[in-house]
C-alpha cells in the first residue's frame, strides 16, 4: 500500500518534515517514491508549502494519508 507520510530531517531538537509518498513497508526516513511538500513546525508561524497537483493525483490513484498529513493537506489546500 502507498501511503503519503512525514520523512523527517533537521538536527536534534530541531525538527523539519518532507511530505514524501512511499510504501508502507519502508522505513520512516528510507526510500520513498515523490516528494510533494514541506513542513516546518519550529519557526513561527509554521511554514508550509504542498505541491496540490501531485497530492491530489496519488490519493486519487489510492495513496492513504496519515492522520497528521492529512491535516496538513487541509490547510495546504489539497483536500476539502
Amino acid at each position: 500500500m502507498v501511503k503519503i507520510r512525514l520523512k523527517r530531517m533537521g538536527m536534534k531538537g530541531k525538527p523539519f518534515y518532507r511530505i514524501v509518498v512511499a510504501d508502507s513497508r519502508t522505513p520512516r526516513d528510507g526510500r520513498f517514491i515523490e516528494e510533494i511538500g514541506y513542513y516546518n513546525p519550529v519557526i513561527e508561524p509554521n511554514e508550509l508549502k504542498v505541491d496540490v497537483e501531485r497530492a491530489q493525483y496519488w490519493i486519487k490513484t489510492g495513496a492513504q494519508p496519515t492522520q497528521t498529513v492529512r491535516t496538513l493537506l487541509r490547510k495546504g489546500g489539497a483536500l476539502e
